[in-house]
């Protein structure tokens, strides 16, 4: 199965566990699409030093200044622990931040792929 068809696979199941109000599903799924999206990108490019998880992935892009402070701020939100969801910068919408993640991601591959 391709990246894309994995990736649009778990942002379909994030919007339907947002329909049945499973914020919680909702959550893992948009991770694992980025996850998804991540080792596609890695495998790509072969950039060093990204293992892990999801969540581990989403920590890297938080730390790593070469990723436009928008995109590590919806890892950040993203990245939060449901459990801390009062206390720090949770998201409403992680399937957005997921989204927006997902696609700098695909920019990024596009742009090098058309030169």
């Amino acid at each position: 199965m391709t990246p894309m068809v994995l990736i649009e696979r778990e942002l379909a199941a994030a919007e339907a566990a947002r329909q049945e109000r499973n914020d919680g599903k909702a959550r893992v799924c948009a991770r694992r699409a980025v996850a998804h999206a991540i080792e596609a990108w890695i495998a790509r490019f072969s950039v060093p030093g990204w293992r892990g998880d999801a969540m581990a992935y989403l920590r890297k892009i938080q730390e790593d200044a070469s990723f436009p402070l928008p995109i590590r701020q919806a890892a950040e939100r993203l990245g939060t622990p449901v459990t801390r969801q009062h206390t720090a910068p949770f998201t409403i919408d992680p399937i957005a931040d997921a989204r927006l993640i997902i696609a700098h991601l695909s920019s990024i591959t596009s742009k090098d792929a058309s030169q």
